[in-house]
């Protein structure tokens, strides 16, 4: 009897270590781009495009999957056929951006905190309307006014827009228009 009292401890310890919930995956960092960047579905070198780019890390994390325009990068999390153990999404900051044609290799920001211009005369790397991400609304205003069009969060982008559905008008949710 002395001896299952002992035990009772240990398998107790054991049994609430099992149900503790696992700690969360951190986010991993998002990758530099380089020369050896080769766009998802252009099959291109990313590099030769002009515009914000974007970059979907899969879990487990290894390597970035690239996208010459940050409108592919959202095309690839709303298409079905396309893995669904993302990680993390990043797309280049444009407020951040030396220029249009060079979007910069770090200035990456997550594309779920990120905001997008919309609708605007913009066209990204591949000569499609582009979604245009910044760290800062103050920054996609100022785009906005600029280039024209509408801020949305990653949230609120409409997939018709994104996915190029020719039959549904290309217009974000009501609530935000700039």
């Amino acid at each position: 009897m002395r001896l299952i009292s002992l035990f009772i401890p240990v398998i107790a310890a054991l049994t609430l270590s099992a149900c503790s919930p696992e700690k969360q995956a951190e986010t991993p960092a998002p990758f530099a781009l380089t020369e050896a960047a080769m766009g998802r579905y252009c099959g291109m070198n990313v590099l030769e495009h002009s515009g914000p780019k974007g970059q979907v890390i899969l879990h487990p994390a290894s390597e970035a999957i690239w996208f010459s325009s940050a409108r592919d990068t959202l095309a690839f999390t709303m298409l079905p056929e396309e893995p669904k153990n993302i990680a993390a999404i990043y797309v280049s900051d444009m407020a951040k951006a030396p220029s249009w044609e060079q979007p910069g290799a770090q200035n990456w920001v997550d594309a779920k905190k990120a905001f997008f211009v919309i609708n605007s005369n913009a066209t990204g790397g591949m000569g499609a309307k582009e979604t245009v991400p910044f760290s800062t609304r103050e920054a996609a205003e100022q785009f906005a006014k600029d280039k024209g069009g509408d801020i949305v969060t990653f949230a609120d982008i409409p997939q018709d827009y994104v996915l190029g559905t020719s039959d549904a008008p290309t217009e974000a949710p009501m609530s935000t228009h700039h």
